[in-house]
C-alpha cells in the first residue's frame, strides 16, 4: 500500500499582499513514486501565514476521509499551531492572550485534520529539499495571477 506525503508551502509578495499556496502530493511504495498531484491557489490580499495554512487545509480537503498522510511543511507556525498550541486555543474558546490571528483557518484546519490520520513533519525552507522547493514553486504560481 502506498504511503501518502504532502509537501506544502505558502508565499506572499508583501505581508499582507498578493499570496499563493502550493502542495505537492506524492504517493510512494517504498522509495518509488507511484503518483504525484500538484495543487495551488492564491488570493489578492493575504498573509504568508494564511497561505501556509491554506496549503495544508486544501490538501486535507482534497483527500478522501480516513486518508493516512504525512504533511511536510517548512512552517513552524503551522506545525506547532496544529500539534501544540491548538489544544489551548480550543480550551479557551479559540482565544489567546493578545488575540488569536487566523481563527477561521485554524478552525477549518482542525476540522480537516479530524477526518484523517495526519502526521506532521517540519523541514527547513529554501534548503534544497526537492519536494519543498516544488511546493514553493507551486505557491509562487498560485500567487502569480494576483500580482500587479
Amino acid at each position: 500500500m502506498a504511503e501518502i506525503f504532502a509537501y506544502t508551502d505558502g508565499a506572499c509578495s508583501g505581508n499582507p499582499g498578493p499570496g499563493g499556496w502550493g502542495a505537492l502530493l506524492v504517493a510512494r511504495e517504498g522509495s518509488t513514486v507511484v503518483k504525484e498531484r500538484a495543487l495551488s491557489g492564491g488570493e489578492s490580499q493575504t498573509t504568508n501565514n494564511r497561505m501556509e495554512l491554506m496549503a495544508a487545509i486544501s490538501t486535507l480537503e482534497t483527500l478522501k476521509p480516513g486518508t493516512k498522510i504525512t504533511i511536510v511543511t517548512d512552517s513552524a507556525y503551522v506545525k506547532d499551531g496544529i500539534t501544540k498550541w491548538i489544544h489551548g486555543w480550543k480550551r479557551n474558546g479559540w482565544t489567546k492572550k493578545g488575540g488569536l490571528k487566523n481563527v477561521d483557518l485554524w478552525q477549518r484546519l482542525d476540522a480537516a485534520v479530524a477526518s484523517h490520520d495526519v502526521t506532521w513533519e517540519w523541514v527547513k525552507g529554501h534548503a534544497g529539499h526537492p519536494e519543498n522547493e516544488r511546493a514553493d514553486e507551486l505557491a509562487r504560481a498560485g500567487m502569480a495571477p494576483f500580482k500587479p
